[in-house]
């Protein structure tokens, strides 16, 4: 790695000399074998193919987003609502005794929106401002009936199995554009679910990890990257920890001049080194302008702790980071998210007036500064919902439902003001230009440049890839 930000320094030297501390506690995952693999495994690669995004901000609903209250209409399960589903229910989903009832027409009206006359519901009035910008996926679906089988398979590509997340791949394949940043963030990560899988590297290098910025639960404002200054230790016990690993390096060195794991520490403590530079002054919001704050929703109820969130993310885009992933998981009448069994209505109502505005400014605002077309916006929860009422008491609600559902994506070479694919009359099940998760993944490594057949890492006597032996670019919905 060059020594462009080091004065000349060697690896060596710098560890020997430098001052400051660099988040040791927060670097101990990188004590991993794989770094040795690369003289610079983060360095800059160019795309396989034509690409059309840079970067990818994806905004995770935890929970699963009932796709028939949001973006999806169905008239025809108003005009059924109180009848009985006129087909059977998913296997699955039997066989688990869900206590399912009744049809359940949507309590939110419906309008179109902006020149493709985009059905949004009435919980989204920002967004909906924003819908020629939209390109969305009425006919998804995925695996998984339980929430930590999809957002295993949302985040990973598969729904049992410990495997790298796609911002581990993208990292993988493109590198990064900010030597002195990290190329994959996630910002307030699950620790429920799937927790740190969600932005693991798994078997790929350690430094295809994502670096988190807070944590489920941690108001934003709070949020920060772990122990980036080392404010609690004394110049003079940062130079003998590095002293330290310095002579342990050495003596390992002479013993086993072939074994180069211990250069890759190194490299990632460069990078923690060069982080506390350029981190802090990104992860602050302080310098921007009232009117930004105000366009995501910032000073102000109930949107203050997700704009900041958005905003973040779009300094994080700006200033270089290949992936940011984006998680919501606030807890509405101790139902958690967007998993509404219950108290349906309140519970959407409150989780959309958390993100309506910060999401549509977040649009706004890549848009003006010229990075919309080059950034791809994606939001989406795990699965969808049911169209039938779940047997609980009190208020109804719906149940988790992976065999359809809507996702939609913005900016970074997708068609805008376009809807794709549909579920059927009711909501139930994906029937019309169907796009499963792997094509998904497919599409988005396409928009960045990546084949996703090609993109492989030998692990274990085979070759892995993100869409396993599956996946499609969905190719109608490319701008």
């Amino acid at each position: 790695m060059a020594n462009d930000c080091c004065g000349g320094l060697s690896r060596r030297e710098l560890l020997k000399s430098a001052a400051c501390g660099f988040g040791l506690t927060a670097l101990t995952h990188l004590w991993a074998d794989a770094l040795a693999a690369s003289d610079d495994p983060l360095a800059p690669r160019a795309a396989a193919i034509p690409a059309r995004a840079r970067r990818v901000i994806f905004l995770f609903m935890h929970g699963g987003p009932s796709h028939m209250d949001t973006f999806e209409y169905k008239p025809r399960l108003q005009a059924d609502d109180g009848k009985t589903l006129p087909y059977a229910i998913p296997r699955l989903q039997k066989e688990q005794g869900r206590n399912l009832g009744r049809l359940l027409g949507s309590p939110f009206r419906f309008s179109r929106y902006g020149q493709g006359g985009l059905w949004i519901s009435e919980l989204f009035p920002h967004l909906a401002k924003r819908a020629d910008d939209l390109c969305v996926l009425n006919g998804m679906h995925t695996d998984g009936v339980d929430h930590g089988q999809a957002i295993n398979r949302l985040f990973t590509g598969s729904d049992t199995f410990v495997r790298p997340s796609v911002g581990a791949w993208v990292s993988y394949g493109l590198g990064t554009e900010n030597r002195n940043l990290p190329a994959f963030v996630t910002i307030s990560p699950l620790k429920g679910d799937i927790g740190v899988r969600s932005y693991s590297n798994a078997f790929l290098p350690a430094a295809f990890q994502g670096t988190a910025i807070g944590s489920e639960g941690m108001p934003a404002r709070e949020a920060t990257i772990r122990n980036l200054s080392g404010e609690r230790v004394t110049p003079e016990r940062r130079r003998r920890q590095l002293d330290l690993l310095h002579d342990l390096d050495e003596d390992h060195q002479q013993g086993r001049p072939t074994d180069d794991r211990l250069e890759g520490v190194i490299r990632s403590f460069e990078l923690a080194f060069r982080m506390q530079a350029e981190a802090p002054p990104v992860l602050d919001l302080s310098g921007e302008s009232d009117e930004t704050l105000k366009l995501y929703g910032i000073g102000q109820e109930p949107t203050d702790n997700f704009g900041r969130q958005c905003l973040l993310a779009r300094r994080m885009a700006e200033a270089g980071v290949r992936y940011i992933q984006v998680t919501h998981t606030q807890v509405v009448r101790d139902f958690p998210d967007w998993d509404q069994h219950a108290h349906l209505k309140t519970g959407l109502e409150a989780n959309a007036s958390q993100v309506d505005l910060p999401i549509a400014g977040l649009l706004t605002d890549l848009k003006r500064r010229g990075m919309l077309d080059d950034t791809l916006v994606v939001w989406g929860g795990e699965f969808g919902r049911t169209p039938v009422t779940e047997g609980r008491s009190g208020s109804f609600g719906r149940d988790h439902n992976p065999y359809g559902y809507s996702i939609w994506l913005a900016g970074g070479g997708v068609k805008g003001g376009f809807r794709h694919g549909a579920t059927d009359e009711h909501g139930y099940y994906a029937v019309e230009d169907k796009v499963h998760l792997h094509d998904l993944h497919a599409t988005i490594l396409h928009l960045l440049g990546l084949d996703h057949e090609k993109l492989t890492y030998r692990y274990a006597g085979r070759d892995f890839r993100l869409t396993d032996v599956y996946g499609r670019v969905v190719k109608e919905i490319l701008a």
